[in-house]
């Protein structure tokens, strides 16, 4: 099948603005600053370029607030096991201060394509990457917290032109890469009720504004609930959802929650469950009291690092040692993204919002095709036989390696898998 697309921005295409004119956008941000559609864009129709550049008043700040941290004591040979720890943080610091060059960073995120458009009062960030491929089929990638677009770089190239990355033309994609409201350079919402389902409503208008009458969807974390929103509530245009995270309870009582499952499943669910049971308070802090804990994370950056990085690492398959997985450069490139926008509080709101409201979109099963991606170390397990019960399971692996942050801890394993699913329901 052949994805019916309407072309409207990007590198391989005539770019034709809804509003009769072209306005490339370029916000300098100040210290903890939003970006603000410019005055006479028609909300209903403006899509515009995007530039990331960070002010230098900004960079300025964040490395007189890094100089001056008041670090804590730590218990003699915790090491993690309290939470972050000491030394690896203060070298992390070092490091942002004395090594890190968020100006190439910069340079790097912009190289690809960035654009912003306003809904509902709001401007949203995201990047739209075409593919030089005909036919190539528009896929949402969605990221979710403690991430950002920055989760995703590794795999736009071998997605969009995937015959210089391994892979035939018919495996290409159109990729569009939203930061969800709240987070990084997309607006935050200052009013109640942005829960998943509501920011997977504003996606759907984002690829209908774009032109893309058919897409698949990816993502994990909030993103694998936002994907399956879409497959659930807009099966005309969501030709299917890939999820790399599947969070689905037992069908039965507890009585019975593990009949017909293999002794390695139920092994699974058990070593899974004793696992959360120790990570689980940073979403009871957040989806109950994020402004009280957004107060400290907003003021200290080194704080923003030690909440964000941790998850990082308990999260990744990276056998305790977090840089295993992750360069330096990558861990501090996810965190600036929140520090330079200042957007570490609005974006943990989407735990009390969701949490709080009440859902806006069917709950019903999802018809459309379903792929799973099933990473050992990710923070939930749930075997086939339950995700059957909400999903139209048509793919399904397991992976060897890899945990929560799969684009970056294993996009080859991701994009392998992607291209198979979607190979099946173009």
């Amino acid at each position: 099948m052949i994805a019916t697309t309407r072309p409207v921005v990007g590198p391989f295409s005539t770019v034709k603005w809804f509003c009769g004119f072209v306005v490339s956008v370029i916000v300098v941000l100040g210290t903890g600053s939003r970006c603000v559609a410019q005055a006479g864009q028609p909300e209903s129709a403006a899509v515009r370029p995007f530039t990331i550049r960070v002010g230098p008043e900004v960079l300025k700040d964040l490395d007189r607030r890094l100089a001056l941290t008041r670090f804590p004591g730590q218990v003699t040979g915790a090491g993690w096991d309290y939470g972050t720890d000491l030394g690896y943080l203060k070298g992390l610091v070092t490091y942002w201060r004395t090594q890190y060059d968020w100006r190439s960073q910069e340079k790097a995120l912009n190289k690809w394509s960035h654009f912003k458009t306003r809904f509902e009062g709001l401007d949203l960030h995201f990047i739209h990457q075409r593919s030089r491929h005909k036919n190539a089929l528009p896929l949402l990638l969605v990221h979710g917290w403690p991430g950002s677009f920055t989760e995703f770089q590794k795999v736009i190239g071998p997605l969009t032109d995937p015959t210089a990355h391994g892979g035939k033309a018919e495996d290409a994609f159109h990729v569009v890469i939203p930061s969800l409201p709240g987070f990084g350079f997309s607006d935050a919402p200052r009013d109640r009720g942005w829960n998943n389902d509501r920011m997977a409503e504003l996606f759907g208008k984002l690829m209908a504004r774009l032109g893309y009458e058919r897409y698949g969807t990816q993502g994990g974390d909030w993103g694998a609930s936002i994907s399956a929103w879409l497959g659930r509530n807009r099966p005309e245009q969501c030709v299917g959802v890939h999820m790399n995270f599947v969070m689905v309870g037992a069908p039965r009582g507890a009585d019975r929650q593990f009949e017909g499952l293999k002794p390695r499943e139920i092994a699974r669910i058990r070593e899974r469950r004793a696992f959360m049971a120790e990570e689980s308070g940073y979403s009871q802090i957040q989806g109950t009291k994020p402004q009280t804990l957004g107060y400290g994370l907003n003021d200290s950056p080194a704080g923003l690092a030690a909440w964000i990085v941790e998850k990082f690492r308990s999260w990744s398959d990276c056998d305790g040692d977090l840089e295993k997985q992750f360069t330096r450069d990558e861990l501090l490139n996810n965190v600036m993204v929140y520090w330079v926008t200042g957007s570490i509080t609005s974006s943990t709101r989407i735990y009390y919002e969701t949490r709080h409201s009440r859902s806006r979109g069917k709950r019903g099963r999802v018809e459309v095709p379903v792929g799973c991606a099933i990473f050992p170390k990710e923070l939930v397990y749930a075997p086939r036989l339950w995700a059957e019960k909400r999903f139209n399971v048509t793919h399904w692996t397991e992976m060897p390696r890899g945990g929560h942050f799969a684009a970056m801890e294993e996009p080859g394993l991701l994009v392998e898998d992607v291209r198979s699913f979607f190979a099946k329901v173009r």
